[in-house]
C-alpha cells in the first residue's frame, strides 16, 4: 500500500501481535495511525499461544474476544507433571479460574491471533505498508522521524516502536545485547489424529518439567490441531559453539523422560528452532516522542507466557492514556498532550513487565531442577491447592493503568524449607 498523503498522528514500526493490536488501540481513540511491516506480507512464523484472563479482557473490550475464542480453544485445566515419570504435580482448574478472573484461560495459533488484529486494523481503517525496513529513528521538533532501508522517511508526532527483540529503537535508551538463556525450543502443531494414540490430554494443557528441559502439549483450532513445545538447555551453547540446539541435542536432552514425551519428540519440526534469549529489564520505554512497546521493550523467556501477552496489554494501557489526554482535534494536531500520556505509559508498564521477565527466569529456573532440587521442588508443587491463586492475581488480574493498581508480587517459598 502506498502512503497516503495526510500525515499520520502515529507511526507503528513493526507488525506483529504487538504492532498490530497497538495500531487498532489507537485507531479506536480516533488517532491516524500508519503500520510499516519490514517483511512482504504480515504473518507469525510458530505454532501455539497461551492467552491468559489479562488479556482476554482487553480481546473483550476491542470486540474481538468471540472472534478469538472461535479459532481457538478454551482448555479444562492446565495440568504440571514430572517429566521423568509423568507424576502430576500441581493443576489449575481453568474454568474456576475463568470464574475468579471474568474471562476466559485460552490457547490458539499465533497466526490465527495475528490475522484477528490484522483484520480488525483494517476494518478500523489502520494504513497498513509492507516491506519496509525502518533503520534509525529520531525526534523532531514537533514530533519523532523514521528513516528506512533506501533512505525514505515518515514523519508523526509520535512513533511507537514495536520493532522485537532486536529493537532499533532501544538503542536510543540503552546499549545492551540479547541475554542468551543457552536453551531452544522445538514446536511441532499436527493434526490430532496423529497423537490420539500417544497418551495425550484432549482438553488440557500439559507442561512435563524436567531436568534441564520440558514439554509442553495442549489442543489447537478447536481440537483438531495438536500443538508440542520441547525446550532444552543446550550443551553446545554453554561450550560456546556457534551452532547450537541442533536436532541431535534435541534427542539427547530428553533421553530417560517418559514415554508421552517420547512418542511426542518425533512430531517436532526439526528443520527449524527457536534459541531463547530476553534481555534484562529497563525502566526507561520512551525517549521524546518514541515509545518502546512489546519485545523492544521487554523481550521475556517463555516460561510465563507472557509475552504476546504483555506486548497486548502495552498497547491498550498506552492507548488509555491517549484518551485521557486528548482534546479536540484541531487541524493536523490529534490533539493529544503526548507527554502526558507517554509520561503515564511509562510510569506503570515498565515496573510491570520487569516483574514478568524476571519471574519467567525463576519459573525456567524452577522448572529446570535436578537431583534434591527437583524432589524439593515436586514436594512443594504437590502441597499446593488447585484453587490457591496467590500465584497468579499478581498477573492475571486487571492491567494495572497507574502504579498504585499494580498488585503485590506472588510469594516466595525457599526449596530448603522442604525436607525430603
Amino acid at each position: 500500500m502506498s502512503s497516503a498523503t495526510h500525515r499520520p498522528d502515529v507511526l507503528v514500526i513493526g507488525g506483529g501481535i504487538g504492532g498490530l493490536s497497538a495500531a487498532l488501540a489507537l485507531t479506536r481513540k480516533g488517532l491516524r495511525v500508519r503500520l510499516y511491516e519490514k517483511a512482504a506480507e504480515f504473518g507469525e512464523v510458530g505454532a501455539g499461544l497461551q492467552i491468559a484472563p489479562n488479556c482476554t479482557r482487553i480481546l473483550d473490550d476491542y470486540g474481538l474476544l468471540r472472534e478469538t475464542v472461535a479459532l481457538g480453544v478454551l482448555p479444562e485445566h492446565m495440568v504440571m507433571k514430572d517429566a521423568v515419570d509423568a507424576e502430576e504435580l500441581t493443576r489449575l482448574n481453568l474454568k474456576d479460574l475463568q470464574r475468579r478472573y471474568g474471562f476466559p484461560y485460552m490457547v490458539i495459533h499465533r497466526s490465527d491471533l495475528l490475522g484477528i488484529f490484522l483484520r480488525a486494523c483494517e476494518r478500523a481503517g489502520v494504513e497498513l505498508v509492507t516491506d519496509a525496513h525502518c533503520v534509525s529513528y529520531g525526534n523532531t521538533p514537533g514530533g519523532a522521524r523514521v528513516t528506512f532501508a533506501g533512505g525514505r522517511t515518515d514523519e508523526a508526532e509520535t512513533v511507537i516502536a514495536a520493532d522485537g527483540l532486536h529493537s532499533v529503537a532501544r538503542t536510543l535508551l540503552v546499549h545492551d545485547e540479547p541475554v542468551n538463556s543457552a536453551y531452544v525450543a522445538y514446536r511441532g502443531a499436527v493434526p490430532f489424529d496423529q497423537v490420539r494414540t500417544n497418551d495425550v490430554h484432549e482438553k488440557d494443557v500439559v507442561v512435563y518439567i524436567g531436568p534441564r528441559c520440558h514439554f509442553v502439549q495442549y489442543p489447537l483450532r478447536g481440537g483438531r490441531m495438536f500443538n508440542q513445545v520441547a525446550v532444552f538447555e543446550s550443551p553446545k551453547a554453554l561450550a560456546g559453539e556457534e551452532h547450537w540446539g541442533t536436532p541431535d541435542e534435541l534427542d539427547r536432552a530428553f533421553d530417560g523422560m517418559c514415554p508421552q514425551i517420547r512418542k511426542g519428540l518425533p512430531l517436532m519440526w526439526r528443520d527449524r528452532w527457536w534459541r531463547m534469549f530476553d534481555r534484562d529489564p529497563i525502566m526507561n520505554w520512551v525517549s521524546g516522542r518514541i515509545a518502546l512497546l512489546g519485545d523492544a521493550a521487554h523481550p521475556p523467556l517463555q516460561y510465563m507466557a507472557q509475552g504476546a501477552v504483555m506486548a497486548i496489554e502495552d498497547g491498550w494501557v498506552l492507548a488509555e492514556h491517549v484518551g485521557a489526554q486528548q482534546a479536540r482535534r484541531s487541524g493536523q494536531s490529534s490533539g493529544v498532550d503526548w507527554d502526558k500520556a507517554l509520561g503515564a505509559y511509562e510510569a506503570v508498564r515498565p515496573e510491570h513487565c520487569r516483574r514478568v521477565v524476571l519471574a519467567a527466569r525463576a519459573w525456567g529456573e524452577l522448572w529446570h531442577l535436578e537431583g534434591l532440587k527437583r524432589l524439593q521442588r515436586n514436594t512443594l508443587l504437590r502441597s499446593r491447592d488447585t484453587y490457591d491463586y496467590s500465584f497468579t492475581d499478581w498477573v492475571y488480574g486487571p492491567t494495572a493503568l497507574t502504579p498504585d493498581q499494580e498488585p503485590e508480587l506472588y510469594p516466595t517459598i525457599p526449596l530448603d524449607s522442604v525436607n525430603d
